[in-house]
């Protein structure tokens, strides 16, 4: 068997308020879009670094890799163990391309024996671009918090046309049936996701499956075209990489400059008839005269009302903004805000550490949120800070399926992990937890 390869010493938290990080963060795009360019027809493997060898998803995944590999098709993984593991030692087995995307973290940090071309990475959110770039096809195995961020960052870039629609397998009907039911039962029902929407997910139960629906898919071809999604350009960077440079500059100039501040997520289409749109503004007005500031997307729906109640209030309220189709479109309540073209810019911006979140009810773009920000804390990345769910009613189905699949079935998460994470009913109580924490009067740091 091939010896393990282990990363360099895992190094603490990074302040990002030194200029300098900037320049490191920018080598790890210009090298990792150097090294993912390589590959063609390529197949992203993504699932629990827990599972162990002797389970029947690690089993599949590497059937999986080596159906693959019998097919010319590489396999691309986050080069850790569990699930990835299986699916390179499949590909590595069957003689074809085995690559693994890592991560360095203070534990799982050793890239498997399989993994033939490998590229390490210090920060996630690097890391996770380059794993999620858009590839033939994404084949989701059960995961903890990580891979569920995965799997809906990956569901929201395509619908709103960040990357190439190609297949989502979701791989266990056990495991992903719950996922898409609490999608249909919740999101669609409120008007928060169309139901077509659903019909991009196809759960499978063996290899075979998932490898028939990737071999009758189309091959992705590289296009030279200067867009957020694309900026790698016959195998060159082009000008791009320095506008994502200026806008993480800015980004975090601006966020590390607020204190006490509280990042508000939820869906935009929940409109002033909702009372979630109601308690959003109750709280935003609240917190305002509490003289926190209240940062959220910049956009309409949940975030437009705390933004709204903020602005009431007199107090700070900040909007970061995602421009689509060359136009950018904040709400009308805002005081300070960015505006970015690159999502997972945004998105590292819009996570970056708070002095709590509250996520009120939404779809792909809030779920991937969420679970970035559980990851995060999961793995160290950040500090603890409160996680609060707005509404047991409509979180309860994710909140039992963490329990009863992640925690207890899989064994994807650690017991206290389904901690990081508080579910609440009213505004009163969301005030309560944010009052009990500590404020910071301090520079905040930021460790992704």
């Amino acid at each position: 068997m091939p010896q393990k390869k282990p990363f360099s010493k895992y190094h603490e938290p990074v302040d990002f308020k030194r200029p300098w990080r900037i320049f490191k963060i920018m080598a790890e795009f210009v090298e990792g879009y150097d090294f993912v360019n390589k590959y063609s027809r390529v197949v992203t493997i993504l699932g629990s670094a827990r599972t162990k060898s002797n389970q029947k998803m690690y089993k599949d995944a590497v059937a999986l890799g080596k159906l693959l590999a019998k097919g010319k098709y590489a396999t691309m993984t986050g080069g850790g163990p569990g699930i990835m593991e299986g699916g390179n030692k499949g590909a590595y087995e069957g003689g074809g391309k085995s690559i693994g995307i890592n991560i360095e973290l203070p534990f799982e940090q050793v890239i498997n024996p399989y993994v033939k071309e490998a590229e390490g990475f210090k920060y996630f959110f690097t890391r996770k671009v380059m794993l999620l770039n858009p590839a033939q096809a994404f084949v989701f195995f059960p995961g903890g918090f990580g891979t569920l961020d995965e799997f809906f960052e990956v569901y929201d870039m395509m619908e709103i046309g960040m990357i190439h629609r190609v297949p989502m397998i979701a791989y266990g009907s056990d495991y992903w049936k719950p996922v898409m039911a609490f999608l249909k039962d919740k999101a669609v029902k409120e008007g928060i996701l169309d139901k077509k929407m659903l019909d991009n997910v196809t759960i499978v139960d063996t290899p075979q499956e998932a490898y028939k629906i990737i071999k009758s898919s189309k091959e992705i071809r590289s296009v030279c075209k200067l867009s957020p999604d694309n900026f790698a350009c016959e195998n060159e960077i082009n000008w791009r990489v320095f506008k994502i440079m200026a806008e993480l500059v800015e980004g975090f100039d601006m966020v590390t400059t607020f204190v006490d501040d509280v990042t508000v997520l939820g869906s935009k289409s929940l409109t002033e008839e909702t009372a979630y749109y109601h308690d959003a503004y109750r709280l935003g007005l609240e917190l305002g005269k509490m003289k926190y500031t209240v940062i959220t997307g910049g956009g309409p729906g949940v975030t437009e009302a705390a933004n709204k109640g903020a602005f009431r209030a007199k107090s700070t309220s900040v909007g970061l903004i995602m421009k689509h189709d060359h136009q950018t479109i904040g709400n009308p309540y805002l005081n300070a805000h960015q505006v970015f073209e690159f999502p997972f810019t945004r998105k590292l911006i819009l996570t970056a550490p708070s002095h709590a979140f509250v996520v009120f009810p939404g779809g792909l773009g809030t779920m991937h949120q969420a679970f970035e920000l559980l990851t995060l804390q999961q793995t160290g990345k950040t500090g603890k800070v409160p996680v609060i769910f707005y509404d047991s009613k409509y979180w309860q189905p994710m909140l039992d399926f963490i329990n009863a699949k992640l925690l207890k079935q899989y064994k994807t998460i650690s017991p206290g992990d389904e901690k990081l994470f508080g579910v609440v009913d009213s505004v009163e109580e969301v005030l309560r937890i944010i009052k009990k924490h500590p404020r910071e009067r301090h520079e905040k740091k930021r460790t992704q």
